[in-house]
């Protein structure tokens, strides 16, 4: 948890950026954490005491989730949300990053890598979603009806947060009422419905095979055995894909690895941030 040393701060320009920076003036690398999808920097929490002794830490809640502003002028798409990302850390003047993204926040390192290729020294994508094509023509149209929000809050009452936890974690006994109120704060605001449907209105597809084949920044992707949301077939074509990358299968876990295995995300982390260019060596499961 975040202690009364740590900066938490907010970032306000055209894209309304809500970021918590954790300083640490001995790490030489800054480790920047984007959520997934229906997710924020929450997810992130067990993570934090574990890494924030060797890396600076910055954890940003990308919009339109967490307590980023949810602007009616603000465009959704990736290729945006990149790029203010991208402003974010210039503002920072970093000097080595680490990005770390879960889910759907590894498409958005994809972005951020495809607009600037020097954005990170290396990248982690943690159960990471590709290959999901733009909505449906009729579904970005249905966006624009007036009621087009209810109808999306409608939808995720259905299943509730703790559907959707038990869907995301394989071992249900670890879901607990911490994680249920923290996966549920942030849809207790009605903008997060209208920022839903303009993000279903904005969003592009995912990068294609071509475009992820260009990108040459040593990746770690981690992945869990029996990730339901994003299987782990993706995870083996992405490892295919990414030029410099090394693939790692958790066994019986699931989507949310964050949640179910922080200390086996660290280990790895730490491997593989540690390893010097150069040394090491294209490996698949």
């Amino acid at each position: 948890m975040f202690n009364q040393k740590e900066r938490v701060s907010i970032k306000i320009d055209d894209s309304c950026l809500y970021y918590r920076y954790i300083p640490n003036s001995a790490a030489k690398y800054t480790l920047v954490f984007l959520h997934g999808f229906l997710s924020s920097s929450f997810s992130f929490r067990k993570l934090i005491p574990l890494l924030k002794t060797d890396y600076a830490l910055l954890l940003i809640d990308w919009p339109p989730f967490g307590k980023s502003k949810k602007s009616k002028a603000f465009l959704y798409s990736y290729e945006n949300i990149a790029a203010s990302i991208l402003r974010l850390l210039r503002s920072f003047q970093f000097e080595s990053v680490v990005l770390v993204g879960h889910s759907m926040g590894g498409q958005l390192i994809l972005n951020m890598l495809k607009q600037k290729p020097d954005a990170a020294e290396k990248i982690i994508l943690i159960n990471g979603s590709a290959y999901i094509p733009r909505f449906k023509q009729s579904l970005i149209l249905a966006s624009y009806l007036p009621f087009a929000h209810r109808l999306v809050k409608r939808l995720l009452e259905k299943t509730g947060v703790e559907g959707n936890l038990r869907s995301a974690v394989y071992e249900h006994e670890k879901i607990n009422q911490e994680m249920v109120a923290g996966y549920m704060e942030p849809f207790l605001s009605e903008d997060i419905f209208h920022g839903l449907i303009r993000f279903l209105r904005h969003r592009e597809g995912d990068l294609s095979s071509v475009e992820i084949q260009n990108i040459q920044t040593p990746s770690l992707l981690i992945h869990g055995e029996f990730d339901k949301i994003v299987p782990f077939h993706i995870g083996k074509r992405l490892a295919q894909d990414l030029p410099n990358s090394r693939l790692v299968m958790i066994e019986k876990a699931g989507h949310l690895l964050p949640e179910e295995n922080p200390e086996e995300i660290c280990r790895h982390l730490n491997e593989f941030v540690s390893v010097e260019k150069g040394d090491r060596t294209k490996n698949f499961l």
